[in-house]
């Protein structure tokens, strides 16, 4: 396993332009499975969990070519289905959380998609029951091996559409159930659907393909299902995630720092979060200017006075994702905030690693934590951590760059899985973090 070593407390200052969104990848990439016609996806993100999915699909029998940095073709015109019976597919498809994203094209398709139970970070139970409840709801039949954790639905005669109201707005289950759909006979309406930009995005590349999706950015999406779909090219999104990483970056070490080309139209509330710790942010054309923040920066209170609430909600609420981000930059701020992480109860563990290099953070249950600001008057300690996931990593390493003296972080690979080049990227803008 490989680590970083970070010598903190230095500014940093510079440029960074963000990667293509890793979550809208996930999904675009799936999607070339509906039609045989090529399929040309731009600023797809080099992470782990991205190529992991490029490398299954090829598995699969789609031909492949790389056009460029980040710039691929796809062309699925002679699948091997029966791939998803092998014991290969089962270990290759149970590493990624995002190969789930399959079943609904090839159920669409082919009339039959199997999965193994999908691997991914460790942050508490993912529930899969809303991409199933809603391929049964389209006339597929499901089926579950307890033995190998093995799920499958089959539809042999085709899916036909329905009405149906999700129990959870899920962004990757209303993406799964609308692959399903568009070629589904008839119309589909899903209500409580998920409306995050990059499940719009998706919406618009079928729609450019020949699907029919109206309501798009809404939660009520409606879907009159067509014969067949043609080929496209589509760009993907700069990942939001990583642009609230940067910005918590930028204040923790009290950096200069330009984020590129963030397609703020697509940021919802992230910026105004980040304001409300006291984080000076300036839109200069589609790019964000962060100051260094010599005097610190003050958590805003309630209009009653009272603490700071910032928790997690479906779009356009705030994304978990960025809630570590959130909570390790408040470990420097003037004030104090509560962190309420309500999608996933084991996320906020890690902030044990945050409390030995000298965070004032009380936690209070698997889901909430008190954090009370040090305002720079005590500088977090160098230490040796490991990254238990992709978005807890990053707040470490972040926390690493901000600490007196050498850190060593550890299972850098769940970094790997959601941050392109980090080290070489960081290192363009003054930091000291070298790969081992």
């Amino acid at each position: 396993m490989g680590i970083f070593k970070i010598e903190g407390g230095i500014r940093l200052k510079g440029e960074i332009t963000p990667q293509g969104a890793k979550n809208e990848a996930l999904q675009i990439l799936c999607a070339v499975l509906l039609t045989s016609d090529k399929v040309i996806i731009n600023n797809i993100p080099d992470i782990i969990d991205i190529n992991k999915l490029i490398v299954l699909l090829g598995n699969l029998g789609v031909k492949i070519q790389k056009n460029g940095s980040g710039s691929y073709s796809f062309q699925a015109d002679d699948i091997n289905i029966g791939y998803l019976e092998t014991e290969a597919f089962k270990k290759e498809g149970g590493s990624l959380r995002g190969s789930i994203m399959i079943v609904g094209p090839l159920l669409a398709r082919y009339g039959k998609g199997y999965i193994p139970k999908p691997g991914g970070d460790k942050i508490g139970r993912r529930r899969l029951d809303t991409h199933f409840e809603g391929f049964i709801n389209l006339g597929a039949k499901f089926r579950y091996n307890r033995e190998d954790h093995f799920y499958g639905v089959e539809a042999p005669d085709g899916l036909q559409g329905a009405s149906m109201l999700l129990d959870e707005a899920s962004v990757t289950g209303t993406a799964n159930i609308v692959m399903a759909a568009v070629l589904a006979k008839g119309t589909t309406t899903i209500y409580n659907a998920a409306c995050e930009p990059y499940l719009q995005q998706l919406c618009k590349m079928l729609n450019s393909m020949g699907a029919n999706i109206t309501g798009v950015g809404s939660n009520l999406l409606t879907i009159t299902g067509v014969e067949s779909l043609s080929g496209c090219e589509h760009r993907i999104l700069p990942d939001m995630i990583e642009i609230g990483s940067w910005i918590g970056l930028a204040a923790m070490t009290r950096s200069e720092i330009t984020i590129k080309d963030v397609s703020w139209d697509n940021l919802g509330v992230i910026p105004s979060v980040f304001r409300k710790l006291g984080i000076t942010l300036e839109k200069r054309g589609d790019d964000i200017y962060i100051p260094s923040h010599e005097n610190g920066y003050e958590i805003k209170t309630d209009i009653d006075g009272s603490i700071l609430t910032i928790a997690d909600a479906p779009w356009p609420g705030f994304t978990p994702d960025l809630l570590s981000i959130v909570l390790v930059v408040a470990t420097q701020a003037k004030g104090d905030v509560l962190i309420h992480q309500k999608m996933f109860e084991s996320r906020l563990f890690f902030v044990d690693k945050l409390i030995d290099m000298g965070a004032k953070i009380m936690l209070c249950d698997p889901h909430r934590a008190v954090v009370m600001g040090h305002n720079f008057q005590s500088q977090l300690k160098a230490t040796t951590m490991s990254s238990p996931d992709i978005r807890a990593g990053i707040s470490l390493l972040i926390a690493a760059l901000s600490a007196k003296g050498t850190s060593t972080i550890q299972n850098i690979e769940q970094i790997d899985r959601g941050y392109e080049n980090i080290d070489e990227r960081l290192r363009a803008i003054g930091a000291n973090i070298v790969r081992a």
